[in-house]
């Protein structure tokens, strides 16, 4: 039995860390780095390259790296995120025959959990070398607002690292066990999550060492990178102007900029203004062209308030949802490495009418408290960490819910609702001799089910035969602390069990997952 650790395994950045003698630690590898670039590099020869340095060669090299893979996990290939990353990325993305997209480098070809397989199994081997230790579990974060698929493909991908998944906890609830590690107190918090890829606000009731989730909600589609594209969008137009040639349409030349504009995001957050300098972006007849531009901290902040007041719609829905307002929230958590940036934070605290909490840094929190969460899923029931254990009482992020007549969804388990959930529905066989019943699955707010996510298809297999409507079938839908999804039949007559499947759309198969697993094990041993 090896050690557990707590994993962030963020979309620009990841960390991880453990309970050492009862002090939660953000591990830092031997050069001292603890947020590690999510970034997988393929050289020409050789093992794939994970973190700072595969950053600094992909900024040169674009077209054989992949960033920001967890804005694609559990996404189907015709969902937005991955047309969006089509047509910017300098790698070619196509579809796989399950639906999910293949991400092509160096000739060869990966699926996403693959690539956030790498990174894990980079974390892993920094907290291994640290410790002294196997570490073969770890408790790993995920946006509150993930579907079933995305939390999946999550768990295959640390399947593949060599690393059991304790437990999924959401990352605004792993911020907030951070901050109320070892204190009794009995207040609402909300917890306002930037990160680098998507965007979470929490509002939990903290009740002595009961954390109690009373509403969440995000946007995949709203993080730390859609700053760097508002800047890079901004000096390409001025680039544009200059020189006729527009850098959004050549793929390789639009990831360099990217890489610069996130370099030159960060500087702004100590810097009131600074000048940026691209070697040879392009080539005009007259020879190589330097892209370089000013920017200012205020130029800056005008061109992100709209993503700043795109996160205060959702605190708006989510205070909704929780029958709150902003008065009655006694704290206010600031999480991710978006709240670094001076206009995020100040917008922040005049939204929620308080300065932040301190005391723990908003880049580490979530890993900080997925380790609390390991090491008190691990404690002896007398150990001073078994004291301390926090009772994480979370809730459904999106709705589950089946497809009627018409093209609707009627939803089974609503958003908000406590988990572990459980909910039933009772159907009958519609038509005479039929032996199987099949119902389609769905995720998400919306009344059509094309504007909601499908989960898969249950099939009730191996039914009686008999005249239409004679035989009622009892369907259980449970959702678990990880926020996952499982479907049960019985018929109600006898109370027999059925053998009925989920045919939920996960990435890879059970047999590719042990496959690559034991390819991800041979290349770790050769590192």
């Amino acid at each position: 039995m090896g050690r557990s650790v707590g994993i962030d395994l963020g979309t620009s950045y990841s960390s991880v860390a453990a309970v050492v003698d009862g002090v939660p630690i953000v591990i830092a590898d031997a050069d001292g780095v603890q947020a590690h670039p999510s970034v997988v590099y393929f050289p020409a020869s050789g093992e794939p390259v994970v973190g700072v340095t595969a950053a600094e060669l992909m900024s040169n090299d674009p077209a054989n790296g992949v960033a920001s893979a967890k804005r694609l996990i559990g996404q189907k290939f015709d969902s937005p995120a991955v047309r969006v990353a089509s047509a910017s990325c300098a790698y070619p993305i196509r579809e796989a025959a399950n639906g999910f997209p293949i991400l092509t480098l160096r000739g060869r070809d990966y699926a996403v959990p693959q690539i956030s397989a790498m990174i894990l199994g980079h974390l892993k081997a920094i907290a291994e070398a640290q410790l002294g230790e196997a570490v073969t579990s770890a408790v790993v974060t995920v946006p509150a607002n993930f579907t079933d698929p995305q939390r999946e493909s999550t768990r295959q991908a640390a399947r593949i690292a060599g690393l059991e998944v304790e437990r999924l906890i959401s990352e605004p609830t792993a911020a907030a066990l951070a901050f109320g590690y070892g204190k009794e107190a009995d207040e609402y918090l909300s917890v306002y999550d930037f990160g680098g890829g998507t965007f979470d606000v929490t509002l939990l009731h903290l009740s002595g060492r009961v954390f109690h989730v009373l509403a969440t909600g995000g946007d995949s589609f709203l993080g730390g990178d859609d700053f760097d594209v508002v800047l890079a969008n901004h000096a390409a137009e001025q680039f544009r102007r200059e020189t006729g040639v527009d850098l959004k349409n050549r793929a390789v030349e639009w990831q360099r900029l990217l890489f610069v504009a996130e370099k030159a995001k960060r500087a702004l957050s100590t810097k009131k203004a600074l000048s940026v300098r691209l070697h040879e972006i392009a080539h005009l007849p007259s020879g190589p062209v330097d892209l370089m531009f000013k920017i200012s901290r205020d130029q800056f902040n005008v061109l992100g308030m709209d993503l700043v007041q795109r996160s205060f719609d959702i605190c708006d829905a989510v205070l909704f949802d929780a029958r709150l307002n902003v008065a009655a929230l006694q704290g206010l958590v600031l999480v991710g490495g978006c709240t670094n940036i001076p206009l995020v934070r100040q917008a922040a605290e005049h939204y929620f009418g308080r300065p932040a909490r301190t005391g723990v840094s908003p880049e580490f929190a979530v890993a900080v408290g997925a380790a609390i969460q390991a090491e008190a899923l691990n404690a002896p029931p007398s150990s001073d960490a078994a004291a301390l254990k926090s009772l994480l009482l979370d809730v459904v992020p999106k709705s589950v819910g089946i497809a009627t007549a018409g093209g609707f969804v009627e939803s089974i388990i609503r958003r908000g609702t406590p988990i572990p959930a459980q909910e039933s529905r009772v159907y009958s066989t519609s038509r005479d001799g039929q032996t199987e019943v099949r119902i389609q699955i769905y995720q998400g707010e919306g009344r059509r089910i094309d504007e909601n996510v499908m989960l898969g298809e249950f099939v009730i297999s191996g039914l009686p035969a008999g005249p239409a409507g004679w035989l009622d079938i009892e369907v259980i839908f449970e959702i678990d602390t990880n926020g996952t999804l499982a479907v049960t039949a019985r018929d109600l007559g006898s109370g027999k069990l059925y053998g009925a499947k989920v045919r939920v759309g996960a990435e890879l198969s059970e047999a590719e997952v042990a496959a690559l697993a034991a390819t991800h094990q041979h290349w770790q041993e050769g590192r």
